[in-house]
C-alpha cells in the first residue's frame, strides 16, 4: 500500500495545523483544516498561510481533489473558499453540519435566506463513507462530542482527527459548545482508538503541554492508548465524563468564537453586504 505524504503548516496566532495529505504516485491531494488569518482588532483578513499551501501544491506537482473540514472551528477561520478559487478542489464537511448551523443561525441573527442544510459546502460526508485521494482509500469516520458534526478522515495509515483529541500530554477536547457531550465524545475516541496501533494520528491544534517547550502534532494510536492524560486504557468512561464536564467549567470561550463560527458554518464564505455595501460580523451580547 502506497505511503499517504503528509506535509503539515503550523499557524501559530490560533495553534492551528493544516495539512496537505496526498498520493506521492498520482500527485492528487487533499487540504485539511486550512486557515484564513484574521486581525481580530481591525477585522481584516489576508491569506498568507493559505498561499503556503496553494505554493505547496503547486512546489511538488499536485492536483486538489478535497478540501476537508474536521468540524465547524470555533477557533479559526477558515480559508477553504479561498482555495477552492485558487486550486479548485471540493469543500466537504461531516453530513450532520446542519445541526450546528441551525444553533448558530439565530445566535447570529444570520439573514432570512441563510440555509441550515449544510448546502453552503460543496460535498457533506456520512458517516462510513469512502472515497480516494488518488490511489489511496480514505474513509470517513464521524467523531462528534466536540461539535455534532467533528468527522475524523482516515486516509491509508493516518487519520485526521479534528478536535477529538490532542496529543497526548495535553489531553482531548472541550466538550461544552452548543450540541457538544463528552460522554458522546469518549465513545467517538474509542472508535479512533480501535484503528491499527500504527496508525499516524495528526492533531488540528497544539497548545504546548506543560513542560514541553516544542510544539507538536504526529502520535499514533498506541500512543495515545497508553498515554493520553485524559482518555488512556486506564480511564472509565464515567471518570471521563466527570473530568471533561469539571474542566470545561472553568474554561474561557475561544478567542475568535465569534468571527470563526459565523463563517465557518458558511463554508470560508462571507456574511452579504449591508446596505452600505459593508460586511459585518455580529457579537451578540449577554448571550454566548
Amino acid at each position: 500500500m502506497t505511503k499517504l505524504s503528509v506535509e503539515a503548516f503550523f499557524d501559530q496566532n490560533t495553534f492551528t495545523i493544516s495539512y496537505v495529505a496526498y498520493d506521492p504516485e498520482t500527485k492528487v491531494a487533499a487540504i485539511i483544516d486550512p486557515v484564513m488569518n484574521f486581525d481580530r482588532n481591525s477585522g481584516r483578513t489576508h491569506f498568507s498561510g493559505a498561499d503556503m499551501l496553494i505554493s505547496f501544491l503547486q512546489r511538488e506537482g499536485l492536483t486538489l481533489d478535497w478540501i476537508l473540514e474536521t468540524h465547524v472551528h470555533a477557533d479559526h477561520l477558515t480559508a477553504a473558499q479561498y482555495i477552492k478559487e485558487k486550486s479548485g478542489g471540493k469543500i466537504a464537511i461531516g453530513a450532520n453540519v446542519g445541526a450546528v448551523q441551525h444553533v448558530f443561525a439565530p445566535i447570529f441573527g444570520v439573514e432570512q435566506a441563510f440555509k441550515t442544510d449544510g448546502s453552503q459546502f460543496d460535498h457533506l460526508i456520512e458517516d462510513g463513507e469512502d472515497f480516494m485521494i488518488g490511489s489511496i482509500k480514505a474513509s470517513a469516520m464521524a467523531t462528534p462530542g466536540h461539535t455534532p458534526a467533528c468527522m475524523t478522515y482516515h486516509i491509508g495509515d493516518a487519520a485526521f482527527i479534528g478536535d477529538t483529541m490532542f496529543m497526548p500530554d495535553y489531553g482531548t477536547a472541550r466538550c461544552d459548545f452548543p450540541g457538544g457531550d463528552a460522554e458522546v465524545l469518549y465513545n467517538s475516541i474509542q472508535r479512533i482508538l480501535a484503528l491499527p496501533g500504527e496508525t499516524r494520528l495528526f492533531m488540528c491544534h497544539d497548545y504546548k503541554a506543560k513542560g514541553r517547550d516544542y510544539y507538536a502534532w504526529e502520535t499514533t494510536v498506541d500512543d495515545q492508548k497508553a498515554n493520553n492524560i485524559h482518555v488512556n486504557d486506564t480511564i472509565s468512561e464515567q471518570d471521563f465524563v466527570a473530568m471533561r464536564t469539571s474542566r470545561d467549567s472553568q474554561l474561557d470561550l475561544p478567542a475568535l468564537i465569534i468571527p470563526s463560527v459565523q463563517i465557518n458554518m458558511r463554508a470560508g464564505q462571507m456574511p452579504p453586504k449591508e446596505a452600505n455595501g459593508v460586511r459585518y460580523i455580529k457579537t451578540p451580547i449577554d448571550l454566548l
